[in-house]
């Protein structure tokens, strides 16, 4: 039968997809427009699927906060290059996943990819569309919530870094400059008493093999190491760190000045932690060069 060019048009419109694949789709199903939509919403699953095993390392970080700024959801959604973490679709679902996380606080990944977006679609229904459409891996990583019963700072360096910081006492300034500072410098706990003694032994493991290589006298070394160890644990808790905007005070201090306190805190990078494939680029494109050369003779 004929397919009108209105019909695949409409198809495209619909499903954004590419006008061939809208045609194939109405051509297998006779024209009929519900039947074509089906079979590419299919067709589409089984696309993400397949790709679904494709390292997907770059992305965006998407922080949405309430209306009365006391609770924020941050996300990190994935895709394989950053040309198609630019895109506006790939955007705007991202933001989409922002929002319900915030509204619904799911307890997990699975529960978030269930939650139905304003389109009904579940969030992993579109998720796997946007896979078909784009034609790239995409993954909803990860998601957090955060809740405080005063000053909730939420901060975005670009869009692959974002940090939450959730604080009593002080004001909505401090709450944004600390989630700054999460963001800058990557703490990994809140205060010394919280990092897990296996961490401090191996730290202090480490500190006496160099002092006792520097060939330091023995009844010294002691002294050595745990100074050391703390000038090294101080950098990687919060409490212990130089405040960015003022690096003479510590953020501890700068809380004490405030009569604040830190409640919890919470950084993303896009990214962080996947290997990442490190592609010939040089050597892919010589080898369709050489295909196509092939191919033409």
């Amino acid at each position: 039968m004929s397919i009108t060019a209105e019909t695949v048009k409409q198809l495209r419109e619909r499903t954004g997809a590419g006008m061939m694949e809208c045609k194939r789709a109405l051509v297998e199903t006779n024209g009929d427009i519900e039947a074509a939509a089906e079979l590419m919403r299919k067709q589409g699953l089984a696309k993400a699927d397949k790709k679904a095993a494709r390292v997907a390392a770059e992305g965006v970080i998407v922080l949405e906060k309430s209306a009365d700024g006391r609770s924020a959801a941050m996300v990190e959604v994935n895709c394989e290059t950053d040309f198609v973490a630019r895109e506006a679709d790939f955007q705007s679902f991202s933001a989409e996943v922002a929002k319900v996380a915030l509204a619904s606080d799911p307890a997990s990944g699975e529960a978030l990819a269930a939650l139905k977006l304003a389109s009904g679609e579940t969030v992993d229904e579109r998720r796997r569309a946007l896979v078909a459409k784009i034609g790239e891996n995409i993954s909803v990583r990860r998601h957090v919530t955060l809740a405080s019963a005063g000053q909730l700072g939420a901060y975005r360096h670009g869009t692959r870094i974002g940090a939450l910081v959730a604080i009593e006492g002080g004001d909505a300034a401090l709450a944004h400059d600390l989630a700054m500072h999460v963001a800058a410098t990557n703490p990994t706990y809140l205060s010394v008493a919280e990092v897990p003694a296996d961490v401090v032994a191996k730290e202090r493991e480490i500190e006496t093999e160099k002092a006792l290589a520097e060939g330091k006298p023995a009844d010294i070394v002691a002294k050595m190491v745990e100074g050391r160890v703390r000038k090294t644990l101080n950098e990687r808790v919060l409490l212990g760190q130089p405040f960015v905007k003022d690096p003479d005070q510590t953020i501890e201090k700068l809380l004490k000045a405030a009569k604040a306190e830190v409640k919890a805190f919470q950084r993303f990078e896009v990214g962080a932690g996947i290997e990442k494939k490190q592609d010939d680029f040089v050597g892919e494109v010589m080898a369709q060069v050489k295909a196509s050369s092939g191919s033409g003779r």
